[in-house]
């Protein structure tokens, strides 16, 4: 082989090594997710995980309310800041750290009853799935949903949910 053609092999070669990223990206759980309900197979509610300082967190972005339900809904049940808020928009899953493809060491908020429990999060290896685990304890005594990857600007193609006015919790009599 000749040597000019030796060195535009190599030339190429590294030119798209310089091009392409060293590795292909891990999946994260950073991204929009769709909770389904496990009997129906409807969406209930889209979440939002974000990630800051190594921190990971997940926030009520959009809920699917059935007929006869509050669109309002107020998080009357809920301890400290959020008590009294608006559902949409709390951030229920807090204080989850990465490990691998497993987030833990977090919370997650249950906004029907104000319940917090231990929380793991596991990501699918294709990133396209996500099993959120609510435990008491240790995590055998908990339970699992399995969340759907949505794409990013999914929220931008729907429109928005009603938001209610922030409410004061009522007074305690003393």
């Amino acid at each position: 082989m000749p040597v000019f053609l030796l060195r535009i092999i190599v030339s190429s070669a590294l030119l798209g090594a310089a091009v392409t990223p060293l590795g292909a990206t891990e999946p994260s759980a950073v991204g929009l997710w769709e909770q389904v309900d496990e009997n129906s197979g409807k969406a209930e509610s889209w979440f939002k995980v974000t990630e800051r300082n190594g921190v990971y967190e997940g926030t009520i972005v959009k809920i699917f309310f059935k007929p006869g339900e509050d669109p309002n809904w107020i998080c009357d049940k809920c301890g400290g800041a959020e008590r009294g808020k608006p559902v949409l928009g709390l951030t229920l899953i807090k204080g989850m750290h990465r490990h691998g493809d497993t987030y833990e060491d977090g919370t997650i908020m249950d906004p029907r009853d104000g319940s917090v429990y231990h929380a793991v999060m596991r990501l699918s290896p294709d990133g396209r799935k996500l099993e959120v685990r609510g435990y008491v304890g240790i995590s055998l005594f908990g339970r699992s949903q399995i969340w759907n990857r949505l794409p990013d600007n999914a929220l931008g193609t729907q429109p928005p949910a009603p938001r209610a006015a922030p409410r004061t919790p009522p007074a305690k009599n003393q």
